[in-house]
């Protein structure tokens, strides 16, 4: 039991509707999903258009082919999210109410399957436009460092995934959280995954000129969200229907983060030998 430090910050009171006209309602979430995918997709759109970061071939993706890439990119996250929630954190139950299985907004997205399921949608979008697969996931993956940065940020507007009963200064007492002051784990996430990963993938991609060696930013990005992630479930609170794992530490965050580490390290270790590759004809211009 924690005691309540005196120094604890009550939870800001935010109406989780942004916009209100009329019976039109944009709630806080759905908004910052929107701006993480419209930054993100400007972010692509420039470093694409810079033929120098890419080496002596150029870059091997058109504007045009960015901009058709977001409508994959959005159906890839919202049915892999969706399906990766139900396989790895509900499966008993939506095996008895299979038809709740499409009602995501009733809530219940997993990143790890968001993640699983946007690679799919790269790898299919980037084989019928004949152009390398792990060019497009460098480029994206820094890119999804805006959505996470946003969808953290909303996590916390909503008051849910809070972290761990804690002490320290800035513990927040959640509304739906108990009187205990709790980690902001959402803010500590949106720093980590959002912020600090992608200023290291800025510094490898504009500095040291990664895109060069096709799959070396998207692995690095798998194996710094891997390790923000591991670090971060240790101040965050597991799903209540699973709780902690293997002795009252581990969590299914963790489970799924591991893997990572080792995926990101082999891309980065096998990327010297890839470079850009286009077979394609070039597309016009948008």
């Amino acid at each position: 039991m924690y005691p309540i430090s005196l120094s604890a910050i009550t939870f800001p009171a935010i109406d989780p509707v942004a916009i209100s006209l009329g019976p039109l309602e944009v709630h806080w979430y759905g908004l910052m999903y929107v701006l993480g995918i419209l930054a993100g997709w400007a972010f692509v759109r420039f470093v694409t258009a810079r033929d120098h970061l890419w080496g002596p071939t150029g870059s091997p993706i058109r504007k045009v082919e960015v901009d058709d890439f977001v409508t994959w990119a959005v159906v890839g996250i919202i049915a892999g999210g969706r399906l990766g929630y139900v396989l790895f954190y509900n499966l008993g139950y939506y095996l008895q109410n299979p038809l709740e299985i499409p009602a995501i907004w009733d809530g219940g997205m997993s990143f790890h399957g968001g993640a699983l399921g946007s690679i799919i949608a790269m790898v299919l979008f980037a084989r019928s436009r004949g152009f390398s697969p792990y060019s497009l996931l460098d480029v994206v993956a820094a890119a999804s460092c805006f959505g996470l940065f946003f969808g953290r940020i909303a996590n916390f507007i909503n008051s849910e995934l809070w972290g761990r009963p804690t002490d320290v200064a800035w513990g927040v007492i959640f509304p739906n959280g108990g009187p205990e002051p709790r980690h902001p784990s959402q803010l500590y996430e949106a720093a980590l995954e959002g912020a600090v990963v992608f200023a290291v993938l800025c510094v490898l991609i504009f500095a040291f000129k990664k895109l060069r060696h096709p799959g070396f930013i998207g692995g690095a990005w798998v194996f710094g969200y891997g390790a923000s992630r591991i670090l971060v479930e240790f101040f965050r609170t597991p799903d209540a229907h699973i709780g902690y794992l293997a002795g009252g530490w581990l969590t299914m965050g963790m489970v799924l983060s591991l893997p990572m580490l080792a995926i990101g390290l082999w891309g980065m270790l096998t990327a010297s030998s890839r470079t850009p590759w286009r077979t394609a004809p070039d597309t016009d211009e948008a």
